[in-house]
């Protein structure tokens, strides 16, 4: 049996021809992400599943046949590979975990891209969703990369899931005497008048009971453009407090009470205290009858 031999030169160009690889497996995904996948009319999260899966195949494929072509025996690498498995799935158990769940993700679909999701203290749209992590554009369109783990392990809310219709509740006090009706029929104005609130599911306006300083009342709206819902509800939040105004109807503060009990505070002073004070007093009382006289 020849055994090859390869020079220095030999190894670099096999590096070079992997980088190029790798180059051209890269170009051919984005190819059939902008030009092949749009023209099948089939959701983001699939095309994105798509392509992904074919540039990591590529890879693959082009690896071995590079190095066949090469004139490399893949089996001692076979062998090396399993050996080295173990050690390896032990110091990336986490990375091997996040590539599992993104393999989950993609096939599944909890979440796609473009979907509007909030994660723990985080909320924005899916702008990637990638082999190890995901990655989340927020409302101040800061990027935050979540694992991909997070996103079977926690609870996560989409926003966009199936439907992207959501509901906003708008909590509201009045004043305590305040006419209740009057109250039901200027949230329902203010509902009314905004132009992103839907009508069918239609709003609604809840008596959530007595607080301490005011009589609570929740408004409930629909809106389809969840990302939008942080400036919806200031929207409505301005169109509730002119439609108050108009219905004269008071918006209260906290209020408390203080009761002061009249009469004599009962206060005993030790024996070392009291005779310096009749002391002092007596001398303010002599200083005093002195001015006088």
């Amino acid at each position: 049996m020849t055994k090859n031999t390869y020079s220095v030169v030999d190894i670099l160009i096999l590096v070079g021809l992997f980088l190029g690889l790798i180059i051209l497996s890269g170009a051919a995904t984005n190819l059939l992400r902008s030009r092949v996948l749009p023209v099948l009319r089939i959701s983001l999260g699939i095309q994105e599943a798509i392509a992904v899966i074919c540039r990591y195949a590529l890879i693959g494929i082009g690896s071995v046949i590079l190095l066949q072509v090469w004139g490399v025996d893949l089996s001692p690498l076979a062998i090396l590979a399993r050996a080295l498995g173990v050690g390896i799935g032990f110091g990336f158990q986490d990375i091997a975990k996040n590539f599992g769940s993104g393999i989950v993700l993609l096939f599944e679909r909890p979440i796609q891209v473009g979907d509007f999701v909030e994660v723990g203290q985080y909320m924005g749209n899916v702008e990637h969703i990638g082999s190890r992590s995901v990655v989340i554009i927020t409302l101040y369109r800061v990027s935050i990369i979540v694992p991909n783990s997070r996103f079977l392990e926690t609870e996560v809310i989409n926003w966009s899931h199936q439907s992207p219709v959501s509901r906003i509740h708008i909590p509201v006090g009045v004043a305590y005497g305040s006419d209740i009706e009057k109250v039901k029929l200027a949230l329902l104005d203010a509902a009314n008048a905004h132009k992103d609130v839907l009508k069918s599911p239609t709003f609604q306006v809840f008596f959530q009971g007595f607080g301490d300083s005011a009589l609570n009342f929740e408004l409930l709206v629909w809106i389809n453009n969840p990302s939008h819902q942080p400036a919806i509800k200031s929207e409505v939040y301005f169109l509730i407090a002119a439609s108050m105004e108009k219905y004269q109807i008071e918006i209260p503060f906290p209020q408390q009470y203080l009761h002061v009990r009249s009469g004599d505070l009962p206060i005993k002073l030790s024996h070392q205290l009291e005779q310096p004070l009749l002391h002092l007093s007596q001398k303010f009382n002599g200083i005093s009858i002195n001015r006088e006289n």
